[in-house]
């Protein structure tokens, strides 16, 4: 076990984004099934809740829960869907905004000029101030997140643009920080990306000519459509059926940020962002880790999912065999319930193949180390299976700053990395020793220059936020009315 359990606190690993999904056909179709698999194909971006809102020739038709796309939407609620031409959808992990009903999107407004229903991925930098100014206003608020004040913006200007898309841009000139959207008005659908590119998104097409949005392109590999391209920084894209329209008047006012950790980790090994294979650049983070940070090893193994192909990378690099050392029990959602609060989640969630790890020399690769936690009990794991020796490897330099862009690390107090040294860590988690991905190689791994690494370096590309707390809605809310 961990020799130190001053990090032993829950939810010690790195959490998921968000991810969003849209399709619009030329004629009335199952869009909502076609929804249904692509939130599946982004799950592993967000298991708190999920949601579609289908747009049946003006009307919305919706569903959303908190769960996982599978538990929300079953056989009977699928089937209740009509036949449609459009459809938005959401999965969402919650770094801006408490875990309820609420907050489930996608979000739907009704206005003076029509509908809107919009989904989101990332955090607004100027969240806090944005809503502050809509609140003085009288703008009323049913949720904590970021996505609401999007939406308040884009529909107060709705009411003066001549078009959705124009209130869109119109908007773009006052949001600052990480936004990839999908926006659906009765007869448009509308995807955006932030100057930056924090975040990714791209689109595709389906052989019937229907078009696809999504968060990455192995969601829309998985409905059948081919991938065209990544919808670039602040690029709006219009689909209606004149056709595809691009407005670029917010592309190149930024240099382009796209958040490096996407390939690292948050992102499926299958999917491609900006040109850049998620596979290849986990290969290579291992590869680099080799290089940096060698160890005399018999086996390299991996921390299933995203530790797997850079502890391939590690072993091709090294020549130490790569083998199967930790299974992941697949079945294992966020309903999962522990019925004895001594067992240890992880123990249920990883096992060790005990004949591939006993009397072995191990190279551990994972993906970060934030408070420490899951790390000493990984480590433990496989002391307990009988190995050796363990050498911990981390695709990803230490984490020492706050994210303000669409990740739940809002502050320095529960990142061990700003309090210990990196052969402190390896002692509080039981490793022999521990090594981090060096910081100036992150644009070989990420392909180029142009990403964002502020959460290593503190580098932010925007202003810092007034408020920083992942909650910040809601405490401001209990403060207010505290009496």
């Amino acid at each position: 076990m961990p020799k130190n359990d001053l990090y032993s606190a829950p939810a010690a690993h790195f959490h998921e984004e968000c991810g969003v999904f849209g399709v619009m056909t030329d004629k009335p179709a199952d869009v909502a099934g076609i929804c249904y698999l692509g939130l599946y194909a982004l799950q592993h971006r967000g298991q708190e809740s999920c949601g579609i809102i289908v747009n049946d020739d003006g009307l919305f038709v919706s569903h959303k829960d908190l769960g996982l796309v599978s538990e929300v939407f079953t056989k009977d609620i699928l089937a209740s869907f009509p036949a449609a031409t459009m459809a938005v959808a959401h999965t969402r992990y919650g770094t801006t905004g408490a875990t309820n009903r609420n907050n489930c999107q996608p979000l739907e407004v009704n206005h003076q000029k029509g509908r809107m229903a919009i989904a989101h991925n990332g955090n607004l930098s100027n969240a806090a101030e944005l809503r502050s100014e809509l609140e003085l206003n009288g703008a009323i608020f049913h949720t904590s997140s970021d996505t609401e004040t999007i939406a308040y913006i884009v529909t107060k200007e709705r009411l003066t643009a001549p078009s959705i898309e124009e209130a869109l841009s119109r908007a773009m000139n006052m949001l600052e920080g990480a936004y990839s959207l999908v926006l659906m008005s009765p007869q448009k659908l509308i995807c955006a990306r932030d100057p930056y590119g924090f975040r990714p998104l791209c689109y595709g097409r389906m052989e019937d000519g229907a078009y696809i949005v999504a968060s990455e392109s192995c969601a829309i590999r998985a409905v059948g459509a081919q991938f065209i391209r990544d919808v670039e920084p602040g690029e709006i894209l219009v689909i209606s059926r004149e056709g595809i329209l691009s407005r670029r008047e917010h592309c190149g006012k930024k240099q382009k940020k796209l958040c490096v950790f996407e390939y690292i980790y948050f992102a499926r090994p299958d999917s491609v962002i900006d040109g850049r294979s998620v596979h290849n650049a986990r290969i290579t983070a291992g590869k680099i880790l080799a290089g940096t940070h060698p160890a005399a090893a018999d086996i390299v193994i991996g921390v299933p999912d995203s530790g797997l192909d850079a502890a391939l990378g590690y072993s091709r690099a090294s020549g130490i065999p790569y083998g199967i050392g930790l299974i992941k029990n697949k079945y294992i959602g966020r309903t999962f319930i522990c019925p004895n609060d001594r067992l240890n989640q992880v123990n249920i969630k990883l096992s060790a193949v005990e004949e591939v790890v006993k009397g072995k020399r191990l190279v551990l690769i994972d993906d970060s180390i934030v408070r420490g936690t899951t790390s000493g009990h990984i480590v433990s794991l496989l002391r307990e299976a009988g190995a050796k020796e363990i050498h911990m490897r981390v695709s990803a330099p230490p984490f020492l700053f706050p994210c303000f862009y669409g990740t739940d690390i809002d502050s320095k107090d529960n990142l061990i990395s700003c309090h210990h040294t990196a052969s402190e860590i390896a002692e509080i988690i039981g490793a022999d020793s521990l090594g981090f991905l060096p910081i100036e190689s992150l644009a070989g791994l990420a392909g180029c220059k142009e990403y964002c690494s502020s959460c290593f370096d503190g580098h932010y590309p925007t202003a810092i936020p007034s408020d920083t707390r992942k909650n910040r809605f809601e405490l401001k809310l209990s403060e207010r009315f505290r009496e």
